[in-house]
């Protein structure tokens, strides 16, 4: 059976939403201080990439069809005076503004792909690929935000040892907590054979 438009745009719609919901999943219990702290050198942090993705949204959903978006961070990439001004939060942003402007910007985009076939084109706000299908945006955004989400996976576990897909489904395996830390000490243990083998020194 051919597979219809209006299949893939729900099939599309349906892994964006999981990755949205993720991504604020990832935010639940946490202090103020660890969901803004940033967990990698380069500044990783939860509710940065929160409104990150906002930003992102309105730019591909909004302005590069000419619906635009009223209230949304600027992407450094398209230009905002500040390198990285749209992957952290200041403190004057609070987090429920953030979350629920990232909510908003759902409404706004899931509006767009219903309201145009997937083959409309927009006009995306910097180089190389100027002109791209709404199809082809839509499919860079599920990708984006999956992408995203993993981050925050990472991250998530590194502030509180907190991990999983979404509520309900840890993939992975059911173990007593006393196997992470042998689990880990193996894993640790062959990377320094493996790098020994290679003729590479090891930290000790």
């Amino acid at each position: 059976m051919t597979k219809q438009p209006d299949d893939s745009k729900r099939d599309l719609k349906l892994y964006l939403q999981d990755a949205r919901e993720a991504v604020l999943w990832k935010l639940e219990g946490l202090s103020e201080y660890d969901v803004r702290r940033p967990v990698t050198p380069s500044g990783t942090n939860l509710l940065g990439m929160v409104k990150h993705l906002t930003g992102a949204e309105a730019v591909y959903f909004g302005e590069t069809f000419d619906r635009p978006f009223e209230g949304a961070p600027g992407l450094w990439v398209a230009g905002a005076a500040e390198p990285n001004a749209d992957l952290w939060a200041r403190p004057e942003e609070s987090r429920e503004t953030l979350i629920a402007e990232y909510r908003r910007v759902w409404a706004h985009a899931d509006a767009t792909v219903d309201a145009l076939p997937l083959d409309a084109v927009g006009r995306v706000p910097w180089p190389p690929h100027n002109r791209l299908a709404l199809g082809r945006i839509l499919l860079h955004v599920v990708a984006e935000t999956q992408r995203h989400a993993g981050q925050l996976d990472v991250v998530r576990e590194l502030l509180d040892g907190a991990t999983g897909l979404r509520p309900g489904d840890p993939v992975l395996p059911d173990v007593s907590p006393d196997w992470w830390p042998a689990h880990h000490d193996r894993v640790e243990r062959a990377a320094r054979a493996a790098a020994r083998a290679a003729g590479e020194s090891v930290p000790e």
